[in-house]
């Protein structure tokens, strides 16, 4: 992907990015009811995602994590990263596969959706991404109302099917089929996909 300089010294994001990649909520503690049974199928996620996640930065394909803020309106990513990073939490091993690098961006969602109450659409309109690949947590909560928004803002949209969880397979799949016939999603396995002509 070739990309033109940027001159504005105080936003290094590229100046176009037809396709970004979005990780939603897999900086987690999984510390809540139900998350006992989703840290199986997150650390499956997990693996999956942390490839295609080199795969895509190797494609000059910016990362976006978005994140829940945990109900806390003063919430610091870094500091979320760093609570889930504590020995103690049930989700210490994925966050711990998937931690953010210095050049990925993030955005706190006070919501299910990325879209909602969030500067996501402004960063991708200064990217240019017309393309979105979701992926996270869970499947059939946080990644379909993200697709959802992204669908009726007309992005075309690609959510791996080995890069989302849910706490169980069965409502995985369900959400993926769902996303697939309604918001005409590729649920494609993230090593199917074709980053080479996406990113063209």
């Amino acid at each position: 992907m070739t990309q033109s300089p940027n001159l504005d010294k105080l936003n290094q994001a590229p100046d176009k990015a037809p396709v970004a990649l979005l990780l939603i909520d897999v900086v987690n503690d999984l510390e809540f009811d139900g998350g006992e049974n989703l840290l199986p199928h997150a650390l499956a996620m997990a693996n999956a995602l942390a490839a295609l996640k080199h795969r895509v930065k190797a494609h000059g394909i910016p990362v976006i994590y978005a994140n829940d803020n945990f109900g806390r309106w003063r919430s610091d990513f870094s500091k979320i990263v760093e609570h889930c990073l504590q020995a103690d939490m049930r989700g210490r091993p994925v966050v711990s596969q998937l931690r953010p690098d210095e050049d990925d961006y993030f955005i706190l969602k006070p919501k299910h959706s990325a879209f909602f109450q969030t500067n996501l659409e402004i960063l991708l309109e200064y990217l240019g991404a017309k393309t979105l690949m979701l992926t996270g947590m869970d499947g059939d909560i946080c990644v379909l109302f993200s697709a959802n928004d992204a669908y009726m803002r007309d992005f075309r949209i690609y959510i791996p099917s080995d890069c989302t969880a849910s706490e169980s397979n069965e409502r995985n799949r369900e959400a993926l089929r769902l996303m697939e016939r309604v918001l005409k999603a590729d649920i494609s396995l993230s090593t199917d996909l074709k980053l080479e002509q996406m990113a063209s």
